[in-house]
């Protein structure tokens, strides 16, 4: 069997490198629901398989086990502040994964697994107990064992001891049948099992001493007493156990309470001496005191003045409770300095202790003052000075520091103590008693520490999605024609009738040329000589007449800046039609990511902006004018708060401003996106903080009255568009602490 154990203790040393399971417990939840019910919520990395669930009445417990199943949780126990629970466990042994929640009492629950997590409800009414195969602690002594076993043997198969890694000392009983009848009970040093109606194994009726294992259990009793096997757990110091039942095997878990653990228990029960019995009538306190002395083993010194005697019956008890109900009886006190107990009447210790108040005031008065010089390491001097400060007052400054002086605290320093702040090295010189000094110096060591370190990671994206699809025609006609009849004795003897459109392939402007030509004849009446001319001239004239046919259009709802075109034109010495066909299809997609990161500290406020400034007139009250600026930026700002669990708390205020569309006025305006939140997300964790769709789509049609509803050829008198525009903005949020061995590198 000592081979056993020690081949036990080998594999605790060996096995932990490993990681056990593909399924892993990611993350636990704790939620309080009404009428004194509580949940409990386990993410796992995929599906769980269903746990078995076992119940103990004395302790009251609950214990699931996941089989195949690992443990990524940093820590295994979690403090409860609900009614009914205590605190809860999470335990891995390589096979599986233990739940174990500590109970007040008892009380029904039920379980739902759902995708990757797995709910236990505890304190439903009504709710049906958990039950495949569970096994309960029975407390009911009077059911028939018989009617138990059903023909069937019971008896202890096996008594092994392993030691834990963590010091704690595990004791696994094997059983026959999972049916066993077990009480447990629990003295100062010893722990006693009580399997009843169950044999013991010749072999197995033996004593294992463990002490060489350094944990709190020292020897483990096994024997056989009439039909119930009693096996005896003896420990020794601060400690606590577990026990439950699994199938056919029974486990008893003793764990060493660390300080913490210590004082919690004292919180809830304020004594914790060894037991004893205490029963006389008419007994002397004096002779009383004597004997929880003895039990206890402390100096006893009685004051003169205790007398008087006293009946009391008190059965198994923390001596420290007994004497604390004597004194309160007989209205004594009692003080206690190392292993020497001193006991008189309340009011003369009280008297006592203002005599030696008095006395360590006036040593006080009369001690010889000290000047130190505290530096502060990683916190502002002078913040901390204030904390301690019942008032401060400016006083100017001292030396190249700029140094201050403040009234010195009624609780850190004495009233003769003074200290002086100096900036520029950043410590606090004080003048006082010795004492004061080093009690200022040790609550300067407590709070002067280096906060932790957030880094926090946005993440902006805005997507643009765009379709456009537009139709649209332009024509024109032109023709040019003379009138009949005319004459040509002067450049207007002749009238044109005209109507133009647009002409493709003309140059704005141009026109038709007409060329006209007349005859005119001219007399010279006067000769050379000055005389009478007979000779008659005959002269031709010919002029140009441009004829524009204009620049307008029949009808314009072509395309501006389009993709493609079709014209058809026709020309003849007196008219021109023309045609065009214009169409235009875009499909565009566009994305903006914006990545502030900012490094700050814990419940320390950080800001970081990027962008520009917007300059804009304003008018005053005087009616002139002057220039003010508006912020257009990517902005962030967190002020991250960590809690006990390693999560983090932020207040969050995310923008993404941008210069929009121009006012009539010629002013911009700013397109604001924007988000402020509190938020509670895991360490290292994403969250999504808000999200924001918006879809606009136009639908238009261009047309001229009436010609453009008629089929078909409507199509030559109309513009279609259809027009859709999408825009997504999601924001993103990373938080991380920074783990303090990289700051120290």
């Amino acid at each position: 069997m000592i081979s056993r154990i020690k081949n036990w203790y080998l594999l605790l040393v060996i096995l932990p490198g490993f990681a056990w399971g593909e399924v892993q417990v990611t993350d636990i939840e704790f939620a309080s629901l009404p009428g004194e019910q509580f949940e409990i919520k386990l993410l796992f990395s995929e599906n769980p398989p269903q746990p078995k669930a076992y119940e103990i009445s004395k302790p009251a417990r609950l214990i699931l086990d996941f089989p195949g199943v690992g443990s990524s949780l940093s820590e295994k126990k979690y403090a409860l502040g609900f009614e009914n629970a205590r605190d809860a466990v999470i335990i891995a042994d390589g096979s599986r994964t233990r739940l174990i929640v500590n109970l007040t009492e008892s009380a029904p629950f039920t379980t739902d697994i759902s995708g990757n997590s797995m709910t236990l409800r505890v304190g439903a009414d009504g709710a049906a107990r958990f039950n495949t195969g569970a096994v309960r602690q029975a407390s009911n002594k009077s059911e028939s064992f018989v009617d138990n076993l059903k023909g069937s043997e019971l008896a202890v198969t096996e008594v092994d001891f392993r030691r834990g890694k963590d010091g704690s000392g595990t004791i696994s009983i094997g059983l026959s049948q999972p049916s066993v009848n077990v009480d447990i009970d629990r003295n100062s040093s010893e722990i006693k099992l009580s399997f009843y109606q169950t044999e013991l194994p010749e072999r197995l009726d033996r004593r294992l001493d463990v002490i060489d294992f350094a944990t709190p259990v020292q020897t483990i009793d096994t024997v056989q007493e009439g039909t119930t096997t009693t096996i005896t757990i003896e420990a020794s110091g601060q400690y606590d156990y577990l026990a439950y039942q699994a199938d056919g095997q029974y486990v008893v878990n003793i764990k060493p309470l660390s300080d913490a653990e210590l004082e919690e228990q004292s919180k809830k029960f304020a004594f914790n001496g060894e037991r004893l019995t205490l029963n006389f009538q008419n007994i002397e306190v004096r002779s009383v005191l004597q004997i929880i002395a003895e039990f206890t083993s402390l100096n006893l010194v009685a004051s003169d003045t205790v007398t008087g005697s006293i009946t009391l019956r008190l059965d198994n008890v923390p001596w420290d409770q007994a004497l604390e109900i004597i004194l309160k009886a007989k209205g004594l006190d009692k003080r206690q300095e190392g292993n020497v107990l001193m006991v008189a009447p309340a009011a003369e210790i009280a008297e006592q202790e203002r005599l030696q108040v008095e006395a360590n005031k006036q040593l006080q008065e009369l001690a010889p003052l000290e000047t130190a010089f505290v530096r502060i390491k990683y916190a502002d001097a002078g913040e901390i000075f204030e904390l301690f400060t019942a008032r401060s007052t400016e006083s100017g400054q001292s030396g190249a520091g700029g140094s201050r002086e403040g009234n010195a605290t009624n609780t850190i320093l004495s009233e003769r103590g003074s200290a002086i702040v100096d900036e520029r090295t950043n410590t606090i010189i004080l003048t006082d008693t010795e004492e004061k000094i080093n009690e200022f110096k040790r609550l300067i060591s407590e709070i002067d520490v280096p906060i932790k370190q957030v880094l926090i990671e946005a993440r902006i994206v805005i997507a643009n999605t765009d379709f456009k699809k537009e139709l649209g025609v332009t024509w024109g006609l032109a023709g040019i024609d003379k009138l009949s009849g005319g004459q040509f004795s002067s450049a207007s003897g002749d009238r044109t009738l005209g109507f133009s459109g647009r002409r493709s392939g003309l140059a704005p402007g141009a026109g038709v040329v007409e060329t006209f030509t007349y005859q005119a004849d001219e007399v010279d009446t006067t000769g050379p000589d000055g005389q009478a001319g007979t000779a008659d001239d005959v002269t031709v004239v010919t002029q140009n007449y441009d004829f524009g046919l204009g620049d307008s259009l029949a009808v314009d709802l072509g395309v501006a800046d389009a993709a493609g075109s079709f014209s058809l034109g026709y020309l003849t010495d007196s008219f021109l039609i023309d045609l065009e066909l214009s169409a235009l299809e875009s499909d565009g997609f566009g994305e903006i990511v914006s990545q502030p990161k900012v490094l700050t500290g814990d419940k320390q406020q950080a800001v970081i902006k990027s962008g520009t400034e917007i300059a804009f007139q304003k008018a005053t009250s005087s009616g002139a004018t002057s220039v003010e600026f508006k912020e257009a930026v990517l902005q962030l700002e967190v002020t991250p708060q960590i809690t006990p669990d390693n999560r983090i708390i932020m207040d969050l205020l995310v923008s993404q401003d941008s210069v929009g569309a121009f006012t009539p006025t010629g002013e911009p305006s700013i397109d604001i996106t924007q988000i402020q939140t509190q938020a509670l997300v895991g360490n290292g964790q994403t969250l999504v903080l808000g999200g924001i769709f918006q879809t606009e789509e136009v639908n238009g049609t261009e047309k001229v009255p009436l010609l453009g509803d008629v089929p078909f050829l409507g199509r030559l008198f109309r513009n279609e568009l259809r027009n859709i525009e999408k825009r997504e903005i999601l924001i993103f949020i990373t938080p991380k602490i920074i783990d303090d061995s990289l700051l120290d590198r």
